[in-house]
């Protein structure tokens, strides 16, 4: 089973052998140099095509490529002021869940997220991004805030999935996500989710319920992770890639089935080795979808969520007939 996509570090090295050819070839000959311009410029357009073509395996692990920016990377970038709140009133704090107050293009909004570490000591610190109920329910303190001081909420999900522990079983996991369900869909602020890598299960569905639910090209979004599927159906781990492809995970297939509304694409090679560019496109459509929204009445806008959910429901109902 690939457990990476390696094709950027073999074209990376391909082309240091390049660079290390033209040096060595120098002013001495010319017709070597152009052939290796030819060939620098070929390759570029392979890496190109070949990023154009992913299998759905190959964008689970670009998902969860671990230079892959986070919300608080994409925090930092889109709001001029911010402030993390932290705390579920009840137990602890979870910083599986980032969450607080920003000042974007001077609208006040609510940002939520999942976090993970960009280390492994701020993975650990992270639980690798599976929050626990403790998380959920500062989502939803922060969710109520927002709506009584009228801030549009803007999530960032991408997570393996809630933390299946029995400590979070115990303090009542599957309850928190359903209270963040609930609150969701009877916001009456508007709200816009977007999938930045990988969004896994419930806990990802948690952040997901919106207005307006944005991809980006090499995210994912699915009800269990091809590992978790493959081992439950055939309890074959060698299944994965069948699996990933046969779970309809990608931007493009839940544009297709009507999940999501929109597809930011990713700059060649992803938005890990591009994070400027990703991130002024992800503006770009929050600039865009967020006057819509605010101008809406909040009665309006409220049904028409509630006939979004509905038609999805509809939508998956009739998947699972024709499969």
């Amino acid at each position: 089973m690939k457990k990476q996509f390696d094709f950027e570090q073999k074209y990376q090295g391909f082309m240091d052998k390049i660079e290390e050819l033209k040096q060595q070839a120098g002013d001495l000959d010319l017709n070597l140099k152009h052939e290796l311009l030819d060939l620098e410029s070929k390759m570029s357009g392979i890496r190109e095509a070949r990023y154009q073509s992913l299998s759905p395996w190959e964008r689970v692990l670009l998902s969860r490529h671990p230079d892959r920016p986070g919300t608080v990377d994409y925090i930092k970038y889109l709001c001029e002021e911010w402030i993390e709140l932290h705390g579920d009133r009840l137990f602890s704090e979870d910083r599986a869940i980032c969450g607080g107050i920003g000042l974007f293009q001077e609208q006040p909004v609510t940002v939520l997220g999942h976090r993970k570490g960009k280390n492994t000591r701020d993975n650990l610190e992270c639980n690798f991004g599976m929050p626990s109920p403790e998380g959920y329910r500062k989502v939803e303190r922060l969710l109520l805030q927002a709506e009584k001081f009228n801030r549009p909420v803007i999530t960032f999900i991408d997570t393996p999935g809630a933390y299946p522990g029995v400590g979070a079983e115990e303090r009542g996991q599957a309850l928190a996500i359903a209270q963040v369900l609930m609150t969701l869909a009877g916001l009456r602020v508007p709200v816009i989710a977007i999938v930045t890598g990988e969004g896994g299960s419930g806990g990802a569905l948690a952040l997901a319920v919106s207005d307006h639910l944005i991809m980006l090209s090499n995210a994912v979004f699915s009800v269990a992770s091809p590992e978790a599927c493959a081992s439950i159906l055939w309890k074959n781990l060698e299944k994965v890639e069948e699996m990933a492809s046969a779970l309809k995970l990608t931007a493009p297939d839940l544009l297709r089935l009507g999940i999501i509304d929109e597809i930011i694409e990713e700059p060649v090679g992803g938005a890990n080795l591009d994070f400027e560019t990703t991130a002024t496109r992800i503006r770009a459509a929050l600039m865009k979808q967020l006057p819509l929204l605010m101008n809406k009445n909040r009665e309006e806008l409220i049904e028409q969520r509630y006939a979004r959910l509905r038609s999805l429901g509809s939508q998956w109902v009739l998947e699972q007939n024709e499969l």
